[in-house]
């Protein structure tokens, strides 16, 4: 490869009714006077990243792939009905990949200093060689911080952060987070833990109850146990758990925000000092903020009249936060990013193997133990 030339991931929804996964070779950016080059060594692919990058209209039964190396091609069918949802992007060969890690190479007049220092950025178009963005989007990361642990700086401890802040802005004194053994919910059950927050981790299979309750988790419920809601009950009374965060959109057949606030109100009850036939005056919320499940959310209506369930994107929340504490975050981030929010991967890939059909199976599963990390210069 010249050295003035850079390679990236791209996705494409064709008029065809195709998408398409493709690498691309484009000039090497050059950066303005506010600028870093980051030569990018490691990203994620995060469940955030599927929406672009494979969309939630691909059948994935239809995936092929054509080429090698650099010409490889990975091609879905969209499915019919969905089409119409795509018209916005048709035919735009879309950059990819929401964050990554790397070492600045280049940097414009008013950031010279940064040469040479290793960064995690949320810069979007990550799944690059080379990506240029503006010195201030850098978290710059101690000396001995690699890019991969450094990749994952941004999406995951943020909105663990961000959850915690939340909590704290509408006078929550506890939460409820759902899927919560994946990377994001480790983290925020050692940030939890060290910050003195009552925490309930709601999982689907038991051995996800041990790795939870091994990095110290007090109370975890299991979906497919049949005491479930009896002790999501429970733990809902002893943690007086009002806020929950849930990243499945669903769950339990679609069932698992309405089962969250019926569980909340029951445990609102045990303590209510009279009957009300409107509910209890508990207010109570669910926020969804991922979409591991796909099926419509059900709500059956057992839980008062004091209650709310809306959409939770990081971006807008970080808004309410302002920059002063947004930039202590991310300095928390910065210092403990081998420890707190520490993140694990199954495998390193290339660009090429990235777009392999059984690689794309299993990341679009977005199945808890099975995290892929890019490195855009893996032959």
């Amino acid at each position: 490869m010249s050295e003035q030339t850079s390679k990236e991931i791209r996705s494409t929804v064709t008029n065809e009714g195709n998408i398409e996964i493709s690498i691309a070779t484009v000039e090497k950016p050059t950066p303005s006077k506010n600028e870093v080059l980051i030569k990018v060594e490691a990203s994620p692919i995060n469940p955030s990243d599927l929406g672009l990058l494979i969309s939630f209209a691909a059948d994935l039964d239809s995936l092929s792939v054509s080429g090698s190396g650099d010409t490889t091609v990975a091609k879905m069918k969209i499915h019919p009905a969905l089409m119409g949802a795509m018209k916005p992007r048709l035919d735009q060969s879309m950059q990819v990949g929401n964050e990554g890690g790397g070492v600045i190479e280049d940097a414009g007049a008013n950031a010279k200093g940064l040469i040479g220092k290793t960064v995690g950025v949320a810069g979007g178009a990550m799944y690059s060689q080379y990506r240029c963005v503006p010195a201030s989007s850098c978290l710059v990361m101690d000396d001995n911080t690699t890019s991969a642990e450094a990749a994952s700086s941004f999406v995951n401890p943020l909105t663990a952060l961000a959850f915690v802040e939340t909590m704290k802005m509408e006078n929550h004194s506890a939460i409820v987070n759902t899927a919560a053994a994946s990377n994001l919910g480790q983290m925020l059950v050692k940030v939890c833990k060290d910050d003195s927050i009552p925490l309930v981790n709601i999982v689907r299979k038991s051995e996800q109850v041990e790795v939870l309750e091994n990095l110290g988790a007090e109370y975890v419920c299991n979906t497919s146990d049949s005491d479930f809601m009896k002790d999501l009950v429970a733990a809902l009374i002893a943690t007086g758990a009002t806020l929950g965060f849930d990243a499945t959109g669903g769950g339990n057949e679609g069932e698992l925000p309405g089962q969250i606030l019926s569980a909340m109100e029951i445990a609102a009850n045990k303590t209510a000092k009279e009957y009300s036939r409107y509910g209890s005056d508990t207010y109570k919320q669910v926020y969804i903020y991922g979409g591991l499940d796909q099926s419509p959310t059900i709500l059956n209506r057992s839980f008062g009249m004091q209650w709310g369930l809306g959409g939770w994107l990081l971006t807008p929340m970080i808004g309410r936060i302002g920059m002063e504490r947004f930039q202590q975050m991310r300095e928390r981030v910065a210092k403990e990013i081998k420890t707190t929010f520490a993140s694990q991967y199954t495998q390193e890939i290339s660009f090429e193997e990235m777009l392999q059909p059984e690689t794309i199976k299993t990341y679009a599963k977005q199945a808890t133990g099975e995290k892929y990390l890019i490195n855009p210069h893996k032959e």
